[in-house]
């Protein structure tokens, strides 16, 4: 068994001017860390789950609201079913391993995705997970399994229809207040590990103006460290949601939370 290293000693936490208030992560190379160490895929899902505890923790000991990891996209059920399987598994396990941990930190776990499609033992464990936190308040931890961002526009949209919306009344306000996670602030930083530069799919509509950071380390390698690398990256950033830089009121922060 391969094990992801962790630092002997805490590292403490570094200066930021702004910080950002919704980080979301798409966690990739799980499979490719698997290569690299000799051992098969679904042991590199599992060092990728180990690494997701130390970033939730570092996240809310930054003071960061809102923190959404991708374990599980739409598009993951054409992988092979054993990896699929050690995928769901490895979702029970870590509720298993961490909920009563996350609970006491004050962390809300919340559900992004097709929950009914997942098998039913993992839906009771999310569903206990969501009872339990719900009333936490330090940070909300989303967990976006079996989610992708064309499939919750298009669920939107449905509720629209559904509910008798005329053509006129069917505006970005309403389609943006029935996608899922509509009452939290979308993404200011999406993070996305394992040297790919394109977005996957992942809150397509919530992060068409967040900020993007690639990197070439791998999800399980992805540690305290590296996450530091990135927001320190992210308040080096002008955030002029389509102005020009005039237009942006120099004493007023455009990156996050001041």
């Amino acid at each position: 068994m391969v094990t992801t290293t962790a630092a002997s000693n805490p590292i403490p936490l570094i200066d930021l001017p702004v910080l950002p208030v919704h980080v979301g992560v798409i966690m990739d190379g799980n499979g490719r860390w698997a290569a690299a160490h000799g051992v098969d895929r679904a042991e590199g899902h599992r060092a990728g789950a180990e690494a997701i505890r130390p970033i939730v923790e570092r996240v809310a000991e930054y003071g960061i609201s809102v923190l959404t990891v991708w374990a599980f996209s739409t598009e993951n059920w054409g992988r092979p079913r054993r990896e699929v399987q050690a995928i769901f598994k490895l979702g029970q396990r870590f509720i298993d391993d961490y909920l009563q941990d996350l609970h006491e930190q004050g962390v809300r776990l919340r559900h992004l995705g097709d929950l009914e499609r997942l098998p039913g033992r993992l839906q009771s464990k999310v569903e206990r997970a969501i009872k339990l936190t719900e009333n936490n308040d330090r940070l909300t931890l989303n967990l976006a399994f079996n989610y992708g961002g064309r499939a919750d526009i298009v669920e939107a949209v449905r509720q629209l229809v559904s509910s008798g919306v005329s053509a006129d009344e069917v505006t970005e306000e309403a389609i943006a207040a029935r996608l899922e996670a509509s009452d939290l602030p979308p993404p200011d930083l999406v993070i996305r590990t394992g040297g790919e530069r394109r977005t996957s799919n992942f809150m397509i509509w919530q992060a068409a103006y967040s900020e993007y950071y690639f990197t070439d380390t791998l999800w399980p390698d992805f540690d305290e460290t590296e996450l530091d690398r990135a927001l320190l990256e992210y308040t080096r950033r002008q955030r002029r949601f389509g102005l020009i830089e005039s237009d942006v009121d120099a004493d007023t922060p455009r990156n996050g939370r001041a």
